[in-house]
């Protein structure tokens, strides 16, 4: 059979210019280039959006309405498209109604298995449902928490009752409250709290009242018991603590929070489902299992009824544990999981689909994974494409880019100096061309043998969030410190549950996504816009409002947006050039103000690099500065933050903070979206910030970024419950003998 393409000609989206290609069907196809070069303007703009807008015009105007619009994209031609799969990073919404379960579905294959195996017999799989009102907890409708008592704030778990871990005002030593506690024989009161059984701590918590014998004034007498948790609930919650005295609400108020439902104790199910069970365990505690745990489990139901069940829900789960998910349970929710996580679920989710000859695109599918698991990740998209897909990825990673059948690398800068294509064809043949891409592959990265030392450090004691397995370690003042580790190993646990909580004042650069309205730009968000007018207002003697387009000099047609926005009822809504200010978002009498020969258009115009050279305001040249230190020089000033990738719109944030010396830093995977020349570029702006004076702490597990760093501390070993300690503390060269360290082995290899 001959050779087929998907056949893209003219394409002209963004930054893209007059690009025409060939990309061969059934095959990876896989693009690269410098951030901003117009990879995701050509892949994720244009054929993707094309291929979704083509595969809704087959469907009724009815359920289009309901529908998201693509605008048909700015191309001469555009043939041979299948339909396409898109596998982003977005983040999996859904709040805690969505979990890894429910979005794989693989809670619904547990459910069915309950309803068919389980005992003593409940009702169908809808009965196992917390989304469902047969099957939810009708306490805190199927939402597994309420408001009710913060047990970190009334509980001391490293004391004993009789030492006072009882910290709620009624239970102090020696109250009656405690002496009831203490006296119920229920417990033991020499015991510390973090010692207790999950039996013991329910009791204590959520005992239902029941009369115990004590002894008063050497009289017995009958006292009444009750968990604490649920007294504190039917007292000041059930009663709404707001109707009391304001002594009371003070008194009270610092212990409420949303905290386990006492009924389910967050399990979100009714009794009856919690009480049916398979080999002596209910749904909700299988669910609560780690994958690599469960599979196990669920293997031996030995019940014949069962066999095509468990031989479904085994080969999921698998997939779960094939893509490097082996650490997540299935109750996790998903708006707790990363972006990266979150791209790898959707992948376990498409990959049990039987669909043939579809076009798979995926966003970095490498983001948020350890070197060890990338050839997972390789191993699932060769898969698809084996089975008859075209898979097209963007992508920075080399270890990826080796198992491409087909490379486009765009180029050569970024920009208005990208929307090239620089090289077609194999990765071999790539090695060979002269492309920016080409010149870093070739390039290793030494491992530093000077490193800085600490002036200081900043402890961190007996952590224990999440699945933090008691860890205490000292992060060094005054240097580069790398967090490294497989994917939930517990490196961000370390850093954003703990570390953050106790030093607020950190300056924190994630990958939480910037404001990114059509009307927010780098000269918004930088703050240098207030400069710029002011400046214009000065020189022109009028209103500073009428130099911004969401304010007095906003064009009135469109009311500064540049585009007249037309809804067409059920067909896509389109959106045109405004024919009054011609897209220049402003009223022609302000396009009259000139400052030192340049209207406010033309200043918007401008690129970071030009803006630096024209303006001689110092707040200005300072801000623009900080955005061409990190790479940004050729974004214009008004460039919509819409339009640019996600490592533009995270060095943005970095050169917004980059004026602040004296401070900590912390950087959630800074090399997401950034091809290997940016990486460089990346480590002079660290390097610079440690010489400055501050401390940066960066989560990472890129290998040129911990070869560069003065401190290594390894979480693992593993993911999940097997993961969760400091496995290496010390220099990128004393790691490299550190037998027990996957990442170790990596570096090694570097």
């Amino acid at each position: 059979m001959s050779q087929e393409f998907i056949e893209v000609r003219g394409a002209r989206e963004n930054n893209l210019k007059d690009v025409s290609l060939r990309i061969p069907k059934r095959k990876i196809t896989i693009f690269t280039g410098v951030s901003g070069s117009g990879k995701s303007s050509l892949v994720f703009d244009t054929l993707a959006s094309e291929a979704q807008r083509r595969l809704y015009e087959n469907l009724s105007f009815f359920v289009r309405n309901f529908l998201p619009r693509y605008p048909q994209p700015d191309a001469d031609a555009i043939e041979n498209l299948s339909m396409a799969v898109i596998v982003d990073q977005k983040r999996l919404g859904g709040g805690s109604h969505s979990t890894v379960g429910t979005v794989t579905d693989i809670a619904t294959l547990l459910r069915l298995l309950f309803s068919r195996v389980g005992t003593p017999y409940v009702g169908y799989a809808n009965a196992f449902s917390f989304n469902d009102p047969q099957g939810m907890c009708p306490e805190c409708n199927g939402l597994g928490r309420k408001v009710g008592l913060n047990l970190d704030k009334a509980l001391d778990l490293s004391l004993s009752l009789n030492k006072g871990a009882m910290l709620l005002p009624e239970y102090q030593v020696d109250s009656w409250g405690w002496s009831i506690c203490t006296q119920s024989g229920l417990l033991d009161n020499n015991k510390n709290l973090e010692d207790f059984s999950k039996a013991e701590m329910d009791l204590l918590l959520y005992s239902e009242p029941h009369k115990v014998k004590s002894q008063v004034a050497g009289k017995d007498i009958n006292l009444t018991f009750e968990g604490i948790a649920n007294k504190f609930y039917q007292k000041y919650i059930a009663r709404d603590v707001k109707t009391m005295s304001e002594r009371t609400q003070k008194m009270v108020e610092p212990f409420i929070s949303m905290g386990p439902c006492p009924l389910c104790k967050g399990a979100r199910l009714s009794q009856a489902a919690l009480n049916c069970k398979i080999s002596g365990r209910n749904i909700a505690e299988l669910s609560a299992m780690e994958v690599d745990e469960l599979i196990p489990v669920v293997q031996e139901i030995a019940t014949p009824a069962a066999a095509p069940l468990v031989k479904e829900l085994t080969h999921r789960l698998q997939q779960l544990v094939n893509i490097g998910l082996e650490y997540l349970s299935l109750d996790r929710q998903t708006d707790t999981l990363s972006g990266g996580e979150s791209q790898r679920v959707k992948m376990v989710k498409h990959l049990t689909s039987g669909l043939v000859d579809a076009l798979y695109i995926f966003d970095e599918p490498s983001v948020g994974l350890h070197p060890r698991d990338v050839h997972r990740m390789n191993e699932l998209l060769q898969s698809l494409r084996d089975k008859g897909n075209t898979v097209i990825v963007v992508e920075h990673d080399p270890s990826v880019m080796k198992v491409a059948d087909h490379i486009v690398d765009m180029g050569p800068r970024a920009g208005s100096e990208g929307g090239r294509v620089v090289y077609e064809g194999t990765y071999a043949g790539l090695g060979q061309s002269n492309t920016l891409t080409a010149q870093f592959l070739q390039r290793n990265v030494a491992i530093k043998d000077k490193f800085r030392q600490a002036r200081g450090k900043l402890p961190i004691e007996h952590a224990k969030a999440n699945n933090l397995q008691d860890v205490s370690v000292d992060l060094p003042v005054g240097v580069l410190t790398v967090i490294t580790g497989v994917a939930g190993s517990g490196k961000s646990s370390l850093i954003h549950a703990v570390f953050l909580q106790q030093h607020p004042d950190a300056i924190v650069i994630d990958q939480t996504p910037i404001g990114v309205s059509s009307r927010s730009n780098p000269a918004t968000y930088t703050g240098i816009m207030d400069d710029v007018r002011k400046a214009f207002a000065k020189a022109n003697k009028v209103d500073a409002g009428l130099f911004s387009f969401n304010s007095k000099g906003a064009c009135e047609n469109c009311q500064g947006a540049g585009k007249i926005y037309q809804d067409l009822a059920f067909l896509q809504e389109v959106a045109l050039p405004c024919e009054v200010c011609h897209g220049k978002r402003f009223k022609d009498e302000v396009l009259a103000y000139h400052f030192n020969g340049k209207s406010i258009v033309d200043v918007l115009g401008m690129t970071v690099r030009q803006a630096l050279a024209f303006f001689t305001l110092a707040a200005v040249k300072s801000k623009m500065q900080a955005l061409s230190d990190v790479g940004l020089d050729y974004l214009t000033l008004g460039q919509p933050l819409s339009t640019l990738s996600g490592g533009e719109c995270q060095r943005i944030k970095l050169a917004s903070e980059l004026h602040k010396a004296g401070s900590v830093y912390v950087l959630d995977e800074p090399t997401t979206g950034l091809h290997m020349s940016d990486i460089t570029h990346l480590l002079e702006i660290l390097n610079r910030l440690v010489e400055g004076g501050n401390t940066v702490i960066v989560i990472e597990h890129n290998l040129d970024v911990i070869s560069s760093a003065d401190w290594i501390i390894d979480m693992g070993p593993e993911g999940g419950n097997k993961g969760g300690r400091v496995i290496f503390e010390g220099t990128p060269q004393a790691l490299l003998t550190v037998k027990g360290s996957l990442t170790s082995q990596y570096l090694k290899q570097n």
